[in-house]
């Protein structure tokens, strides 16, 4: 198929890179995101080897490394500190780091610039109001009260997906975990040339993000699922890791902003059932929402829309190349969550412990396969 007109729901990192990977493909697209900020939180993100290797793909990677920092390493720490291990990330790209950290806004500026460059249409505050499939093409009536048609529809609109319901109103939805991620951004430390990972019943997090900055995240137990109110929020992160090495203790005496702490109950997904419905399909945390201990939710949504975009080309009919998509896609996703929620049950002393230093180097080991 050429020149189809997609309409992807969301213009996160899943629905913008989708857009980059179909117009690099000759088809027109339409970005509808919801929020007219179209706001992300500002602290960072982990993306391994295998993000810089379809940021290459992409076409984008110059720009990707000039807004991030790279690494090429793992440090593993046990809850006191001490240095266990150091797991090397193999290099993908040539002549390029294989992971980075960088910060989630400069990550939406690099995409949302090269989608928009490439010709995506962007439409911020808009909502999808409602499907009409006839089986040659997708009729979509939006919030803003037009109407339009397209050969298929892309619903990259995370775990909460409105898409999702709409064609699979009786599929499963995200499980609450019983763990929340805290994340905040600090100074770098002045020695740090690796991601540092700490083991424990809360996990802890050191990822380097520019020269000057880095975030640090901590996973915990949180079996009420409580909500936080904004004030004070720096002071309960504090009290979180009150009980963590001396390091990240001290660390943590630097976490003095309530509205730089951004806490989120961490939920899992994994959609075992079908990702489309006639010319409609889902990609990223609509169908595969992973917690964050591997590191890896962002870059199965990336590699998605490559995959994505490879099948809309090469086949025929949209619902053989949705088809396709998933059958190419669900083995490697399945893995992400199952495995990241293993290590998030064993911190939580519902499943066995989970040796970090075994489980990313085999996380590495099977995302450096080819997708």
């Amino acid at each position: 198929m050429q020149d189809l007109n997609v309409l992807v729901v969301g213009a996160g990192i899943g629905g913008l890179t989708s857009a980059i990977a179909l117009r690099r493909s000759g088809h027109r697209v339409t970005l509808a995101e919801r929020d007219p900020q179209w706001s992300v939180y500002g602290v960072g993100i982990i993306q391994q080897s295998n993000v810089v290797r379809a940021m290459e793909q992409l076409g984008i990677l110059d720009e990707f490394l000039s807004a991030a920092c790279g690494f090429d390493a793992v440090d593993i720490f046990t809850p006191d500190g001490t240095k266990v291990a150091r797991v090397p990330s193999p290099r993908l790209v040539e002549g390029r780091p294989a992971n980075v950290g960088i910060g989630r806004r400069a990550l939406q500026k690099v995409l949302g610039d090269s989608a928009q460059a490439l010709g995506a249409n962007l439409r911020l505050g808009l909502t999808v109001q409602a499907f009409d499939d006839d089986g040659t093409c997708v009729n979509v009536r939006f919030s803003d009260g037009t109407e339009a048609a397209y050969g298929v529809v892309i619903g990259a609109d995370g775990v909460y997906s409105d898409t999702r319901r709409a064609i699979f109103p009786d599929t499963e939805g995200p499980e609450f975990t019983g763990q929340a991620v805290w994340r905040y951004n600090l100074p770098r430390l002045a020695d740090m040339d690796a991601l540092q990972v700490y083991n424990g019943p809360t996990g802890i997090g050191l990822v380097p993000m520019s020269h000057d900055v880095m975030y640090i995240y901590a996973t915990t137990p949180e079996p009420d699922n409580p909500r936080h109110a904004k004030e004070g929020l720096a002071g309960v992160m504090r009290a979180k890791l009150a009980n963590c090495s001396p390091a990240i203790k001290a660390l943590a005496e630097q976490i003095t902003d309530d509205e730089g702490v951004v806490y989120r109950p961490l939920e899992a997904l994994m959609v075992r059932g079908p990702w489309h419905k006639g010319r409609i399909g889902l990609i990223g945390d609509a169908v595969h929402a992973t917690t964050p201990h591997l590191g890896q939710g962002a870059g199965m949504a990336i590699e998605d829309s490559i995959v994505l975009a490879e099948e809309l080309t090469r086949h025929d009919s949209v619902e053989d190349a949705l088809a396709a998509f998933r059958d190419r896609r669900f083995e490697r996703c399945r893995y992400i969550v199952e495995s990241s929620l293993a290590i998030c049950n064993g911190q939580l002393g519902k499943g066995l412990p989970v040796d970090n230093h075994l489980a990313t180097g085999e996380m590495f080991a099977v995302t450096a396969q080819p997708i």
